[in-house]
């Protein structure tokens, strides 16, 4: 008998990958979380019944999140990651030679214990001399820092469980003052085909903070719809203005210096959940 897995991403449409064997299922002090070999998508981690990545497809998440504010920041040497406990964005903030520190805030230590047992390309530099883990609150850290980060990334769940802070106007305040005089953060902020109103507030809530303010995609098939989103924060610099000279060559799958420019070109209902 074939075993499924199946991500009701809403009340009326799915996801659904056949799976090898379920490696692992844990109730953790903040949400179920699952390991599960799939027949697609290679290993995958599930939480609360989401999925969060999968070995298949987590260079596309993990690319857009880190390298379109590393390279629109002219010399970002402290970041911080806020989530991602699986490793992801941590291993791409590392092929960036400016930086000197990154800082990974994860609220759930299992997740980066299973993710380096059952995910270790993905989590493999999370013993990297520049970072230092903290199991702690996002939210709280964030309110405790102050002029520190040059880039600042958050990568969370959905907006249920520990994730909800992450998605408040508050919580952005609180990022700009953690970040320095020309600092910049993203997040990513789901799709817009079935969180339509959850962009249009974090865009606006964003943007009543910071100057600069955009949105990019990304094409990621294990997230639900496939098209996801990005906003970023910044105090000064413009990702659509970033030098040719400024791109070095790094490692990618996904990212390209022409595809910086154009993943902010947004299809129109998009853009019209800017407004």
């Amino acid at each position: 008998m074939s075993m499924w897995f199946t991500e009701n991403q809403t009340a009326n449409f799915g996801i659904t990958a056949k799976i090898k064997q379920t490696l692992a299922t844990v109730k953790t002090d903040f949400q179920e979380l699952q390991m599960i070999e799939t027949e697609e998508w290679g290993n995958m981690l599930v939480l609360d019944d989401m999925v969060m990545t999968t070995e298949r497809d987590e260079f596309v998440y993990h690319e857009m999140v880190a390298h379109v504010p590393l390279f629109t920041h002219p010399n970002p040497k402290h970041v911080l990651v806020v989530g991602g406990g699986d490793g992801g964005v941590i291993r791409e903030v590392l092929k960036h030679p400016s930086v000197e520190k990154a800082v990974l805030v994860e609220i759930d230590g299992q997740v980066i214990e299973y993710s380096k047992k059952f995910l270790p390309s993905i989590a493999g530099t999370l013993d990297d001399p520049r970072v230092e883990v903290k199991v702690d609150d996002g939210f709280l850290y964030i309110a405790n820092s102050k002029n520190e980060f040059d880039v600042i990334m958050v990568d969370s769940t959905e907006p249920v469980g520990p994730a909800v802070n992450l998605f408040t106007e508050g919580f952005y305040s609180g990022i700009k003052d953690a970040l320095k005089d020309d600092g910049i953060f993203v997040a990513q902020t789901d799709n817009p085909w079935f969180k339509a109103d959850l962009i249009h507030q974090v865009y606006g809530d964003v943007k009543k903070i910071f100057p600069v303010t955009k949105v990019y995609t990304a094409n990621i098939p294990t997230y639900p719809s496939g098209l996801w989103t990005f906003t970023m924060g910044s105090k000064i610099h413009d990702p659509l203005k970033v030098k040719p000279e400024r791109f070095h060559e790094i490692e990618t799958k996904y990212y390209t210096p022409e595809l910086h420019t154009a993943s902010f070109a947004l299809p129109r209902f998009v853009s019209d959940l800017l407004k």
